[in-house]
């Protein structure tokens, strides 16, 4: 990759992407453990502002079969911006650390850290960019449909972060998308124009509609995200009642490809924005998806801290 950091889909070209997604592939076929260790002696420092599982976890777990070490840095330990200046956390880790993986609430906090950052810095979630969860979901549809361009996938409920990277990540690499949300709940306007103007290079598809139905017909993905985002919990009752007719449940995914997939980039809140029917059918790969986080990952890794 030609990019210091990762901080959103924007940063990175076709070549990018299909960089990250051959030498993930290749990471996921070799197993669990790197015989000859190629992150050894390098550390990751994982700055966590909100709770999480597969990012924590999948991180930890790609650099310690990298062979290399991680430090978990919890919200209490550095408070980005109050305990002390983001430019002076982003100096002094980056004497200590090979690369950085930041969740934080607001973007720009990211975009700081990488600015003031020597090392490479991850975007591990903010409340604008999920980058590293759209590379494993465009991973997983290419693993599973055995390609990527021309593919529909249909995205249903909030113009969220992982819409907004989701959005971006298909028009780049050629997937047709379909974004359905409640009028209120868009994706960001910024966003689209830049899937946009990615399609106008791919040849991909872009629509943004309020009809889940229309968003549906003729998919071969049908992905869905909780209705309430950290941060938005006192949001919880207005969004339920906004998003009611945006579940996927069997009579939506009837609208679907026969052979369509569900995707979801968890956690989920079963019986809200999907069915326990949906989660657990066979046109489900939630898990096959969770699972790539990790691979997709260790390529990130490997080709920024190398």
């Amino acid at each position: 990759m030609k990019v210091k950091d990762l901080i959103t889909i924007k940063d990175l070209s076709i070549s990018d992407i299909d960089e990250i997604f051959s030498l993930a592939a290749k990471l996921k076929r070799e197993g669990k453990i790197s015989k000859d260790e190629p992150l050894k002696g390098k550390t990751l420092g994982l700055i966590f502002q909100k709770p999480s599982l597969r990012t924590k976890v999948s991180f930890a777990a790609a650099m310690a079969q990298l062979g290399g070490t991680s430090i978990f840095l919890a919200p209490e330990e550095v408070k980005l911006g109050e305990r002390e200046e983001i430019k002076d956390v982003a100096r002094t880790l980056s004497r200590y650390l090979d690369g950085i993986v930041a969740r934080t609430f607001k973007h720009e906090d990211i975009v700081e850290l990488a600015e003031y950052s020597t090392v490479p810095v991850i975007n591990g979630l903010s409340d604008f960019s999920h980058p590293c969860q759209a590379l494993a979901d465009l991973f997983t549809v290419k693993e599973k449909k055995d390609k990527v361009k021309g593919v529909k996938i249909a995205f249903v409920g909030d113009g969220n972060n992982v819409c907004n990277s989701l959005l971006m990540t298909s028009a780049r690499v050629g997937a047709d998308i379909a974004v359905a949300t409640p009028k209120g709940y868009e994706p960001d306007k910024e966003v689209v124009k830049i899937a946009m103007d990615f399609a106008g290079v791919t040849g991909s598809k872009v629509v943004i509609c309020t009809d889940p139905e229309k968003a549906v017909a003729g998919a071969d993905v049908v992905y869905t995200d909780v209705w309430t985002s950290m941060g938005q919990e006192n949001e919880k009752a207005k969004r339920l009642k906004a998003f009611k007719d945006f579940q996927i449940n069997a009579r939506l995914c009837s609208k679907a490809n026969k052979d369509f997939i569900i995707m979801h980039c968890l956690p989920a809140h079963r019986g809200e924005e999907i069915t326990d029917e949906c989660m657990e059918s066979s046109h489900s790969v939630v898990f096959d998806q969770a699972e790539n986080r990790m691979h997709v990952e260790k390529a990130i890794l490997l080709l920024l801290l190398k």
